[in-house]
């Protein structure tokens, strides 16, 4: 069984500035789930999800969060699946700021980043493709399809 994607965002605001990202995720039939949780504003609720998400078949988590950017290190901290950070645009530092928090995170923490905003989402979607297709080829050939669209 292929395993699914998660995606978090920290705000309501945050999926427009990912459309991009979302629409190649639909074009391509990838299964995914997304919440909408603010580690600052709501992290019981983050904490809550973080304990049942590897129960349901997750494999991968992408947390595209702005400004401080807990959001992916909160999550990191709490599972055993792989986490992407995507920072977000925004802010004092316009997306650099996000990106720092994120790359940031102390030893122990499983946390990558794939960059800022649209395009490190984008990156990020190919990332979570390749690294579930190491189970899963039909995974594989969804990430190559994506790739191609930008040659």
């Amino acid at each position: 069984m292929e395993k699914k994607i998660a995606i978090v965002l920290g705000s309501e605001s945050d999926e427009e500035k990912l459309k991009a990202g979302f629409d190649l995720l639909d074009e391509f039939n990838i299964s995914y789930q997304l919440k909408i949780i603010s580690a600052h504003r709501n992290p019981d609720k983050l904490r809550r999800y973080c304990k049942k998400i590897e129960k349901e078949g997750y494999g991968l988590v992408i947390a595209c969060a702005g400004l401080a950017a807990a959001l992916p290190g909160f999550m990191a901290s709490y599972l055993n699946i792989p986490v992407i950070g995507v920072g977000l645009k925004g802010g004092l530092a316009d997306g650099l700021d996000s990106l720092f928090s994120i790359v940031s995170a102390p030893k122990g923490i499983g946390l990558v980043s794939s960059g800022i905003g649209k395009n490190g989402f984008i990156n990020a979607i190919i990332f979570a493709l390749e690294v579930l297709g190491l189970s899963s080829s039909e995974s594989l050939a969804r990430a190559d399809k994506i790739k191609n669209k930008f040659k």
